[in-house]
């Protein structure tokens, strides 16, 4: 097999750590448990694998290989390894499966020297409070030109996220024709700078910024939210005033836990 050449290769590695949070609130814990099945079946291994190739088409890249899983009791896991560039087929392993999953595929993770995507979920709920918090953790890797901060409008809307945390962190240097390194290529003041203004509105946010480290990280809480929205199996109608504010009120709790990383 003919082995990938680096002349003149971009040796920057930009990685993306995306978590989401999606908040609800169910009575019963028949509820609860019929919402960790609807969340684990909206989001099986599938259809991260197709929003992971989505994600892999926005950057630019290629896929190598894919590697999925779903877990019992719940969740589930996505790794595709990509390429900034398309590979000869000389050049590709012939474990990997170019991305086409089918019953007879065997593929390897035993190499991630090139760039990869990964996704894992975590849907889970209070023993008694009644709040159910689904969490999903996209990690993109990539080296070279590509950049995993084209995707951010796209993983914003496609998860309908509550509380979204960021980090971008820009790793390593590449060297110019004179033998200067470079340790970034592109300019970037705030992980938001990459976000549309239609969806930074939606939310409030935080940042905490390393510039001279070349690490960003930035937190966004979404401001204002309709109860019914939030509620599983039971309208808001049908509730009294107090079980709204109740409700409500812990909503809000379980949000702000998440969002300060602490709890009150």
């Amino acid at each position: 097999m003919e082995k990938l050449k680096l002349y003149g290769f971009n040796n920057l590695t930009k990685t993306l750590s995306f978590n989401i949070y999606d908040i609800c609130y169910a009575v019963s814990s028949e509820d609860k448990q019929e919402y960790i099945e609807y969340i684990d079946e909206q989001y099986n291994s599938a259809r991260l694998t197709e929003i992971l190739k989505e994600v892999t088409r926005i950057i630019g890249a290629n896929i190598l290989n894919i590697a999925k899983q779903d877990y019992e009791p719940q969740g589930a896991s996505v790794n595709l390894l990509i390429a900034e560039e398309k590979l000869p087929n000389a050049c590709v392993d012939p474990s990997c499966n170019g991305g086409e999953i089918n019953a007879k595929s065997k593929t390897i993770l035993g190499h991630l020297d090139t760039s990869h995507i990964t996704v894992h979920t975590y849907p889970e709920y209070h023993p008694d409070r009644g709040i159910m918090t689904f969490r999903v953790d996209i990690d993109v890797s990539t080296c070279g030109k590509i950049s995993p901060l084209k995707a951010l409008d796209y993983l914003i809307e496609k998860f309908d996220s509550d509380i979204i945390i960021c980090d971008y962190r820009i790793r390593g240097f590449t060297r110019d024709v004179n033998g200067g390194k470079h340790f970034k290529d592109h300019e970037i003041n705030s992980i938001k700078d990459f976000i549309s203004k239609r969806n930074l509105d939606l939310y409030n946010s935080m940042d905490i910024n390393m510039h001279e480290e070349n690490i960003f990280h930035t937190k966004m809480m979404v401001k204002d939210f309709k109860l019914d929205n939030y509620l599983f199996k039971i309208k808001e109608e049908d509730l009294t005033e107090e079980e709204r504010r109740n409700i409500l009120t812990k909503l809000n709790k379980e949000m702000h836990e998440i969002y300060y990383g602490r709890n009150f």
